[in-house]
C-alpha cells in the first residue's frame, strides 16, 4: 500500500512517477502503490507459506521489494490491482518462502506470465488482481479465499502480512505481521467519507493507530480463521490515529476472482 493522503491504495501504483517516491512510502493506503507493516512483529514464510512477495525491476529497493500477494493456487497469486496496473509481466518475480529478501539463498521465485486484473478498478473500489505463475509453486498450500459477506462487521482480529516499510519500528524489507481488528463500514466511512467503499472494501485497525499495514504491503494478505478477507489497498497515512487501513473485500469479489484462479 502506498498510503499517501487518501492512503493511496496501497499497492505502489506501479508507474515511474511512483517508484520514484516509493522510497517514502510506508503503508497500504491512500498513495496508490505498496506499504508496509508499522507497529507489528517479526514473521515467517514457514507458518504462512502462501504468503508471497512481488518484486519488480521499477523498484528502488535492491531487493525490488514492490508489493505483497496470496498464494491460492499453485500458479496463481491474488494481489491488488494498484500494484500491477500498467505493469508488464515481465517486470515482475513472485518470491516464496523468504523472510528477509536479502537472503536470496532461501525460498522459490517464479516469473509471472499474466496478469489479470477489475477492469472496473479506478472507479471506486475493485482493487483485485490475479497473476499467473510462469513456474507454479507445487506442493507449497495455498489460502482459500473468503466468502462471507459478514466478516468485515464481526469485529474479529485480523492478521496482516507484509515486507514493506516500517516507519522504524522493525527491519526493513522482513517478513513482519501485525494484528488489527475489523471495524466495520461506518467506522471507516466516518474516517474517509465518500472515499470508502462499503461494497466491496473492509476496513482494519486502532482508533488510536500505532498498528497498520504501509508502503510495500499493498497486495498482501489480510486474513481471518485461515482465509483470505482482504487485500491489502489503501490508506490515510501508515499506522496514523483516525485512519484505519481500507482493504479490497474478497467476499464480494469471490465469483470474479475464482473466474480468473481456475
Amino acid at each position: 500500500m502506498h498510503r499517501s493522503s487518501k492512503r493511496t491504495r496501497l499497492a505502489l501504483a506501479i508507474t515511474a512517477a511512483t517508484a520514484a517516491t516509493f522510497a517514502g512510502i510506508g503503508s497500504a493506503h491512500a498513495v496508490e502503490g505498496p506499504q508496509p507493516i508499522v507497529g507489528g512483529e517479526i514473521a515467517h514464510t514457514s507458518d504462512t507459506p502462501w504468503a508471497i512477495q512481488m518484486s519488480n525491476t521499477a523498484s528502488p529497493s535492491p531487493t525490488g521489494e514492490y508489493c505483497g500477494g496470496t498464494l491460492v493456487a499453485a500458479n496463481k497469486v491474488v494481489t491488488a490491482a494498484h500494484c500491477v496496473e500498467g505493469t508488464s509481466a515481465s517486470s515482475w518475480t513472485a518470491v516464496q518462502g523468504r523472510d528477509d529478501l536479502a537472503d536470496t539463498s532461501v525460498g522459490k521465485e517464479s516469473a509471472i506470465s499474466d496478469i489479470w486484473y477489475d477492469p472496473s478498478y479506478g472507479q471506486g473500489a475493485h482493487d483485485v488482481a490475479v497473476v499467473t505463475l510462469a513456474t507454479p509453486f507445487e506442493g507449497v498450500p495455498t489460502l482459500p479465499l473468503n466468502q462471507d459477506t459478514s466478516v468485515g462487521e464481526s469485529g474479529a482480529t485480523a492478521t496482516v502480512y507484509g515486507w514493506g516499510e516500517t516507519e522504524g519500528t522493525g527491519p526493513a524489507d522482513t517478513f513482519q505481521k501485525v494484528d488489527v481488528p475489523l471495524m466495520g463500514d461506518a467506522s471507516c466511512a466516518s474516517a474517509y467519507g465518500n472515499e470508502y467503499v462499503g461494497e466491496g472494501e473492509v476496513c482494519a485497525g486502532y482508533e488510536e493507530g500505532g498498528k497498520d499495514s504501509c508502503q510495500g504491503d499493498s497486495g498482501g494478505p489480510l486474513v481471518v480463521g485461515g482465509k483470505l478477507v482482504g487485500i491489502v489497498s489503501w490508506g490515510q497515512g501508515c499506522a496514523d490515529a483516525g485512519n484505519p487501513g481500507v482493504y479490497s473485500e474478497v467476499s464480494t469479489y469471490y465469483d470474479e476472482l475464482t473466474s480468473h484462479i481456475g
